[in-house]
């Protein structure tokens, strides 16, 4: 979303105006992931959607799937550039040029060269409540199932003023909520110099006039450090919430991805944050199906989960990624047999989530009311500090605001409140 955003006001400045998809275009612009298998071929969907909206617009793939796999796109008729990831942030001067082609022009370097994390300063977030601020790209680490490193090259964080600027222009664009991102956001820092840290770049914003929320996104488990947790504890301006990531409860399994922490670390952890932040709401990723994993091994993974407070839980079938060594190994699941057992951790995390929600009946909350209504009842959601989108009666004048919330009931697929009045 901040990358898009990006892109989106870069055109602006040049003139260009953004369109509902559903609106005729001169300039279809996809923004692609990679993270799975299923990422691709909804990347390739929706450019052919694009192409069919208007065979005569310009097509632009840029992103992951751009970044790792250029031939496979250039081979779909219809699409005139490909850029990588540091390249898209040339895409308005690449357009001035641009005309339909028979085949695409490539504009994709050597990531691995990439040193630095672009500035292209964002001063609005069409249609949504909340903003995203990228502090950092690429991944130090190797994990074997993994392709991120390959699409954005090595961590890079981006200069801890340029960050804090964004924050400031956000905050004073009336946006309630900033959410910081990366691709490896817990490494922050480690290669600037002076080196730096998160939690000193948290207590740099925070210092922000008028900042209402800041949520964090995803941290891997090794890079809470005690200096990190007694920010976040100790920030009532910091959203109860973190996604930490887990991909499985099997420390053999954990060993074969390369992951750098075992369950003994990430159950500990999540007890003390458990601990520390009241009411924590608490994500994780679990990765279905990795080669090897045995019956023991994936009944490891959930029983963890359902001994871990998690308030929701991301399940992703593992699918092969080309370049990684995980592709290479031996022991391939079945597609039945990942699908089975992605449908049952499914089935927990819906379980866990319900059992989070139902212990917020009759406690009162601070919600940042979103910018669309459910669109069943016609109701207006807000999203609680520790990630619980709550739906309730009122007027579209309460967009972007934060009200009291008092939580009345739960449903497998809903949590309903009252505004306090």
């Amino acid at each position: 979303q901040a990358e898009t955003q990006e892109m989106e006001e870069l055109l602006a400045s040049r003139g260009y105006r953004a369109v509902p998809f559903e609106e005729p275009a001169q300039v279809y612009v996809i923004n692609t992931c990679t993270v799975t298998g299923r990422a691709d071929f909804s990347d390739r969907q929706m450019i052919r959607r694009a192409i069919a909206r208007n065979p005569q617009a310009l097509v632009v793939v840029a992103g992951c799937y751009a970044q790792t796999d250029p031939a496979a796109i250039a081979r779909i008729s219809g699409v005139d550039l490909i850029v990588g990831n540091q390249e898209k942030y040339e895409l308005a001067g690449l357009l001035d040029s641009l005309t339909k082609r028979a085949t695409p022009l490539v504009r994709v370097g050597d990531i691995r060269k990439a040193v630095n994390v672009p500035v292209a300063p964002v001063t609005h977030f069409r249609g949504r409540s909340r903003a995203f601020v990228k502090i950092q790209d690429g991944c130090q680490h190797r994990c074997a199932f993994c392709i991120v490193p390959l699409a954005r090259g090595v961590s890079r964080s981006q200069e801890p003023k340029v960050v804090v600027d964004q924050v400031h222009r956000l905050v004073e664009g009336g946006y309630g909520e900033v959410v910081l991102t990366g691709v490896d956001m817990g490494h922050h820092g480690w290669d600037l110099f002076p080196r730096t840290t998160l939690a000193t770049l948290l207590r740099q914003i925070l210092d922000v006039p008028g900042l209402g929320r800041l949520r964090l996104s995803s941290i891997l488990p090794p890079y809470f450090t005690d200096e990190l947790i007694e920010v976040i504890a100790g920030s009532p301006r910091i959203a109860p919430h973190l996604h930490i990531p887990l991909q499985s409860g099997s420390n053999r399994v954990l060993g074969l991805m390369r992951r750098p922490y075992n369950t003994r670390i990430y159950g500990s952890l999540v007890e003390r944050l458990s601990r520390a932040i009241p009411d924590l709401g608490l994500g994780a990723d679990v990765i279905v199906g990795f080669p090897g994993e045995t019956d023991a091994d994936f009944e490891a993974t959930r029983a963890l989960i359902e001994a871990l407070p998690v308030s929701y839980l991301h399940v992703f079938s593992y699918s092969d990624r080309k370049g990684t060594e995980a592709a290479g190994l031996g022991g391939h699941l079945s597609a039945r047999t990942i699908t089975e057992r992605s449908k049952a951790l499914r089935r927990l995390g819906r379980e866990k989530s319900l059992a989070f929600r139902r212990r917020l009946v009759g406690q009162t909350w601070e919600v940042l009311v979103l910018e669309e209504r459910d669109k069943s009842t016609g109701r207006l959601s807000g999203l609680t500090g520790n990630y619980v989108e709550v739906f309730f009666d009122g007027p579209d004048e309460w967009v972007g605001r934060f009200l009291e919330v008092t939580v009345t009931d739960v449903t497998p697929d809903r949590t309903l409140g009252e505004v306090v009045a």
